[in-house]
């Protein structure tokens, strides 16, 4: 079983996903971004929503990141929430701290990084509106 994370935004996928993929230095997965527009029912959806994206993946370690735009009128609303983190466990403290400094520019840190009795171990809200976990304890199991 894998564990893959899927983010729901409201027109700014690409943007965001495009961020992520330089932050960890990796090449979407696949076929590349797929959007709307390039569906082959293309034409029944409205030429405004097009570019948004239908689905795109990027490979970080043996999973996935993986995320889509919403489509406004067509039965499931944008809702940014705060239910949900993804959590990222590095393999030293040096990117644990890369990784926190790139991903939290521009977002609302809620626990700068510092070590815990449990590791060391920062949070924060990007500036996607999507909440992250770092985790870095050497050994771990977690």
């Amino acid at each position: 079983m894998k564990l893959n994370p899927y983010l729901n935004f409201n027109g700014n996928a690409e943007e965001a996903m495009t961020f992520y993929k330089k932050v960890f230095g990796v090449d979407f997965a696949g076929n590349g971004m797929m959007k709307m527009g390039d569906l082959p029912d293309a034409d029944k959806i409205p030429a405004e929503l097009h570019d948004r994206v239908m689905h795109v993946s990027l490979p970080l370690g043996d999973e996935f990141l993986m995320a889509s735009d919403t489509m406004p009128g067509m039965g499931f609303a944008y809702q940014q929430g705060n239910n949900s983190y993804i959590c990222i466990s590095p393999d030293t403290k040096d990117e644990a701290d890369r990784l926190f400094q790139e991903l939290s520019e521009g977002g609302k840190v809620e626990m700068p990084m510092s070590q815990e009795f449990y590791g060391y171990f920062g949070s924060f809200t990007d500036r996607f509106g999507t909440p992250w976990m770092i985790h870095f304890e050497e050994n771990s199991t977690f």
